[in-house]
């Protein structure tokens, strides 16, 4: 399998961490993604696809402040880099395109079957 292949998952994750803007951390994005897929995916799975995106350099981290909430732990925030806004941007543009297309089917009233 192609390395910078994006897979669903990590797109709905970029998306994630794009939606929770400097708040972006593992629950935070699991959280995004339960309210917009209506079930919440492990946070196994969150962080499984935050750590390939790391690899593939579409996503960057840092560590922040302790807080006492957190027993004095630290969050690890995640942000798109310039790749991973331009993948995001260029798969967006691809199912839109698909949608432009089937839509037209769907108005005639065809499955294109």
């Amino acid at each position: 399998m192609e390395r910078n292949r994006m897979r669903e998952f990590e797109e709905l994750v970029l998306l994630g961490v794009m939606a929770a803007g400097s708040q972006a951390y593992g629950i935070s994005v699991q959280n995004i993604l339960e309210e917009e897929l209506g079930r919440a995916p492990s946070l196994g799975a969150v962080y499984t696809a935050l750590d390939r995106l790391l690899q593939k350099g579409w996503v960057r981290s840092q560590m922040g402040d302790p807080t006492p909430v957190r027993g004095g732990r630290r969050k690890r925030h995640y942000c798109l880099t310039e790749e991973g806004r331009a993948r995001v941007i260029e798969a967006r543009r691809i199912r839109q395109a698909l949608w432009d297309r089937s839509s037209r089917r769907l108005a005639e009233g065809g499955s294109g079957g």
